[in-house]
């Protein structure tokens, strides 16, 4: 968090996976690799989140699947499933987020989003739980052509928003971005145990 003299936070950003709702890959691939050797390996050497973060940019995930089958025919099925059982890779909403949500919701708080999301899962991510009908407004990474950690995907999302970074408390898993987000100015709250996300929020009056 910014240092006591700073402005407290007007409003809340918040990040979709493993903040509001959970994902990992490991979901799925665990029942298409039971052995855990295997599957860390291929999501290590193939199925990795870098190559990921090109449908994150925009690309089609046909068009990302299929040039990396290409690639690595000897798993094609394995590839393809990142496209067609994606929604297995969730495991719900975050139940404490979801609390959250509604108690800042309650109190006139403005919230939003900002994720690194492709177009073709957001509408999808954001049917799991009725927490992301509460936002006012959401910047995708794939709409945009931008993607965190850069800083111009949180510069948009301050003047989209209507806020200026420091009236902003910004929620996300990774502490990339999060470090990012500092850095631009914002107010940030690395989640790393849901638990911890309401006394963060009270810590700064929000709650």
């Amino acid at each position: 968090m910014p240092g006591p003299e700073a402005k407290a936070p007007k409003a809340v950003v918040w990040d979709f996976g493993n903040v509001i709702v959970r994902w990992d890959a490991r979901t799925l691939y665990s029942k298409i690799f039971p052995d855990p050797v295997e599957r860390d390996r291929f999501l290590r050497e193939v199925c990795t989140i870098d190559w990921h973060i090109a449908t994150d940019r925009g690309l089609s995930f046909a068009d990302n699947c299929s040039a990396l089958a290409a690639r690595h025919p000897e798993h094609h099925d394995a590839i393809w499933a990142w496209k067609e059982r994606w929604w297995e890779m969730f495991s719900g909403p975050i139940p404490e987020t979801e609390a959250a949500i509604e108690a800042l919701a309650a109190r006139g708080v403005p919230q939003f989003g900002l994720s690194n999301v492709s177009l073709e899962t957001l509408e999808g991510t954001r049917a799991m739980s009725p927490a992301f009908g509460r936002l006012k407004d959401v910047v995708a990474s794939a709409a945009e052509g931008l993607i965190k950690p850069d800083p111009a995907i949180f510069r948009l999302a301050a003047e989209r928003f209507g806020f200026a970074p420091e009236e902003l408390l910004f929620v996300d898993d990774g502490a990339h971005n999060t470090e990012a987000a500092r850095a631009m100015g914002f107010h940030v709250h690395h989640f790393t145990d849901p638990a911890a996300l309401r006394p963060a929020l009270e810590a700064v009056g929000l709650l």
